[in-house]
């Protein structure tokens, strides 16, 4: 016996058609490329999200066509997404952070027709777009009065290529398991892996990410999405936002400390979500100016571990709930957030911290486990480490084109490359990458632990720890730290505030001090790069 329900395709498209007709008035915010801030509405959006789908058809552009974008968070970039997937075509996400080679193999790859790109990244356009022969035209995110002069193929403004559309035009019919969108990982191992996202895997990923226990948006939250739409599908907060009417503040390409403190306070945000560097550079700017946040409310922190440090400030000092979150392009990308289950809610101080400091909890949608290299599940006792597998309906069943096939088993499980142990509450830990963790003396020591550390210290910008090798054990921590401006550190102090904290056979070998620390297209600390700088490194204990 079936169920008699209607069949109601879960399309992307049905997510702006309600913001526009329950939540049409409300505001989306955006810093310009060009410079002024822009304000427009849902109801807007979707009406000139409708003539872009008009134009793209258009164009020749079919059910399936990749359609690409290199943009900052811009209401420009919200329009292409919701009218490219409104003619059937595919949103395809480029990472300008990645170097100029990765982005043209990107595009060969995806075969992408047409490009959305804004003002800042057409320099590196006029460089990469001989190689990438698919592309026949180029829609600038800009008016006339602001198009400069280019050798782009068939390169024009947004705004008039758009106003040659009246918008009197109906969403291209789809599947709701077509693809709606691609997104390709950073590439740190080889060539960058393309993820395609389906029209029902982005609407089920926005009901993961909804309830109270996740991220728990409401039409009464003011948003402000500094995680850029290019990294990880945009943590999928171009959907989860309008589907529940909450206001939406975009930051362009400004993601300085000064900037985003700007937008926090004269739009008042209650909401915001990023990766740690950006809450460094915010809590530096804070730090130096006295600023305070008496609007924030919540900030999601994902994308790489976020320092202990970082939650401390936010909490303490400034009254705001951070939740720490996991996830991966992979997976739409949410994993796990850690909001209090009613176990914990009693934490305070020390104990609420180390909570904090962990990735989270999944929520319903995310099946997890931990297993040894054999596959046995791992005990859930907050101790012991393990491979993180996870499955679900917005997770990756594979790569475009079959890469990475080996990461996917027969029960579908995907491996995520992450060590992590769970507790017996559900709380999942990140205790490194697999190919990040130091083996030393047959034990295991977690590089991210021996970071966060480290950062706490007044006194440190960033650090990083690598595994170099021993002749003894195999190999030890060396830590690599960037000093704040005018701080004067030593290895000494630094060995100092570490000591106690961590077991003795963890502490660092040497310390070393640095400008700066490479960091991948994600924001990720850039490892491999530091393990071939200091390669020729001679530890003191060898």
């Amino acid at each position: 016996m079936k169920g008699l329900m209607q069949r109601w395709p879960l399309l992307c498209s049905k997510v702006i058609d309600h913001a526009a007709d329950c939540h049409g008035n409300r505001e989306i915010v955006s810093r310009s490329v060009e410079g002024p801030i822009h304000r427009t509405t849902y109801a807007q959006v979707r009406e000139r999200s409708r003539r872009l789908a008009q134009r793209l058809v258009a164009e020749g552009i079919r059910p399936g066509t990749r359609v690409a974008t290199l943009a900052w968070n811009t209401w420009r970039h919200l329009e292409c997404w919701y009218g490219i997937v409104g003619a059937g075509a595919v949103y395809h996400t480029l990472n300008p952070r990645l170097f100029p080679e990765q982005i043209a193999w990107i595009m060969n790859d995806a075969e992408d027709a047409l490009l959305f790109a804004d003002l800042t990244f057409l320099p590196l356009l006029e460089a990469i777009l001989p190689k990438v022969p698919s592309i026949r035209k180029v829609v600038v995110l800009t008016d006339g009065a602001h198009m400069p002069q280019t050798n782009l193929p068939n390169a024009v403004p947004y705004e008039e290529w758009l106003a040659e559309a009246d918008g009197d035009f109906r969403w291209v019919e789809v599947d709701e398991e077509d693809a709606a969108g691609m997104c390709y990982t950073s590439g740190t191992t080889g060539n960058p892996k393309g993820v395609v996202y389906s029209h029902r895997s982005n609407i089920l990923h926005s009901f993961i990410a909804l309830p109270g226990d996740a991220m728990g948006l409401t039409a009464r939250d003011r948003v402000l999405a500094v995680v850029p739409l290019f990294h990880a599908n945009g943590w999928g907060l171009a959907f989860s936002c309008p589907m529940a009417g909450a206001s939406m503040v975009l930051p362009g390409p400004k993601l300085d400390g000064a900037s985003v403190y700007e937008l926090l306070t004269s739009e008042r945000i209650t909401f915001s979500a990023a990766v740690p560097t950006v809450w460094l550079m915010l809590l530096q700017h804070l730090e130096k100016t006295g600023g305070t946040l008496p609007d924030l409310k919540r900030v999601v922190i994902g994308g790489a571990a976020c320092p202990r440090a970082v939650v401390e400030a936010f909490q303490n000092t400034y009254g705001v709930e951070v939740i720490h979150a996991w996830g991966m392009t992979e997976m739409s990308p949410l994993g796990t957030l850690c909001t209090l289950k009613p176990e914990v809610e009693h934490f305070e101080g020390a104990a609420l911290l180390d909570l904090r400091s962990k990735q989270g909890h999944p929520p319903f949608g995310v099946e997890m486990t931990i297993t040894g290299d054999d596959g046995t599940p791992r005990p859930r006792d907050g101790r012991t480490f393990g491979r993180l597998k996870v499955r679900g309906p917005a997770i990756s069943s594979g790569y475009y084109k079959g890469h990475g096939a080996e990461l996917f088993d027969a029960d579908g499980w995907f491996d995520t490359g992450d060590v992590a142990h769970m507790d017996e509450h559900g709380y999942m830990q990140i205790t490194d990458r697999a190919k990040d963790v130091i083996k030393s003396g047959g034990e295991w020591i977690s590089s991210i632990d021996l970071e966060n550390l480290a950062v706490g210290h007044p006194d440190v910008a960033e650090a990083a720890v690598i595994g170099l090798a021993h002749p003894r054990w195999d190999e030890r921590p060396l830590l690599v730290v960037v000093p704040k401006d005018g701080a004067s550190l030593t290895k000494e102090a630094i060995l100092a505030f570490m000591e106690g904290k961590v077991a003795k056979w963890w502490m660092p070998d040497d310390v070393v001090f640095v400008e700066a620390i490479p960091h991948t297209a994600a924001g990720k600390i850039r490892k491999t790069e530091l393990r071939d700088r200091f390669c020729d490194y001679r530890l003191p204990t060898a």
